[in-house]
């Protein structure tokens, strides 16, 4: 373990005249073998011919193996329009779409509440090298499709990916302005596969401010895969991290095979939830980490009726 000597003598370090500059140098040349490993990674891919979307998994700039994923899932649809939107990107640098703007030269829009994403893109070579829009904006369905329109995207494109830990089923429901081959939508994997639930529509949601746990957020696979159905995609299965769910639209998703909410679904095993104090819970157990929640509302989707996660879930919360 580092003594107090190591951790002081690194601060001074960080500190020091041109360490942000070195720093960022490190970073970009970190980027660059992570981008040369991810290339390797997505040729293997010609040759291994994944069946299963856990066996295409790699992670490059994706929070797990999502950009597997993906490149999998451009190979099976080769759509046309190499574009993307992603929603929810933090500062950009872990993201659903930067390796598709690097390694494939796709272009689009990141659209984040904060400023990080901004100051990330412009301050790199991604400002200049790619051709990717930041825009910094709070994202509610009443603005989704200006956002999207205003940064120069509409009608069909290559991908969407929603993850905002909130209103991302409301979010998915109102895009109009853009008709995606490729959908990657967050889901919250307490909720379980067969509830077809979400948050009600907030406009100001923040999940951090809905509950001190942080667990009450989003929309269940079910949900998800509801609505996709609705609105013509298949859903053709979850990471195995259990986060994003993969959907793609019917006339372009072949011999895809699909996947019911059931089959599909996979347990989240990451840890995520926050004790009253905001430090980190250790909790595991998903009847505990429900019951904090469980009186909380819920709209079920295939009704319109409101309802509470312990009712809507039922014994998955007891099990």
């Amino acid at each position: 373990m580092p003594s107090d000597f190591a951790y002081s003598s690194l601060r001074r370090l960080a500190s020091a005249p041109g360490a942000r500059h070195l720093i960022q140098r490190v970073r970009g040349e970190q980027d660059e073998i992570r981008l040369a490993i991810g290339r390797l990674e997505s040729h293997l891919l010609d040759l291994r011919r994944p069946q299963r979307l856990q066996d295409a998994e790699f992670k490059v700039f994706s929070q797990f193996g999502e950009d597997g994923i993906i490149q999998h899932l451009v190979r099976a649809v080769d759509p046309a329009e190499t574009t993307f939107v992603e929603i929810g990107t933090g500062d950009y640098r872990e993201s659903n779409t930067r390796f598709l703007l690097q390694n494939d030269n796709w272009r689009g829009v990141v659209i984040d509440g904060g400023e990080d994403h901004v100051r990330f893109v412009l301050g790199s070579g991604l400002s200049w090298r790619y051709d990717v829009e930041p825009v910094s904006a709070f994202v509610t369905r009443e603005n989704v499709n200006q956002l999207i329109g205003d940064a120069g995207l509409n009608g069909r494109i290559g991908l969407l990916s929603v993850d905002v830990d909130g209103i991302d089923y409301w979010l998915w429901n109102a895009i109009d302005v853009v008709d995606p081959a490729i959908v990657v939508a967050e889901y919250n994997a307490l909720l379980g596969p067969e509830a077809a639930i979400t948050v009600p529509y907030d406009p100001a949601f923040v999940n951090s401010d809905a509950h001190f746990s942080q667990l009450y957020f989003g929309a269940s696979l079910g949900a998800l895969v509801h609505l996709g159905s609705q609105r013509g995609y298949r859903f053709v299965g979850c990471a195995s991290n259990g986060a994003n769910a993969f959907f793609v639209r019917e006339d372009v998703a072949g011999d895809l095979p699909a996947q019911t909410a059931a089959s599909g679904y996979r347990e989240s095993r990451f840890l995520t939830g926050r004790n009253p104090d905001g430090t980190l819970s250790r909790n595991r157990s998903v009847a505990e980490r429900l019951a904090l929640i469980g009186d909380l509302p819920v709209i079920d989707v295939t009704t319109g009726t409101e309802t509470t996660v312990a009712t809507a879930v039922g014994a998955r919360g007891r099990a």
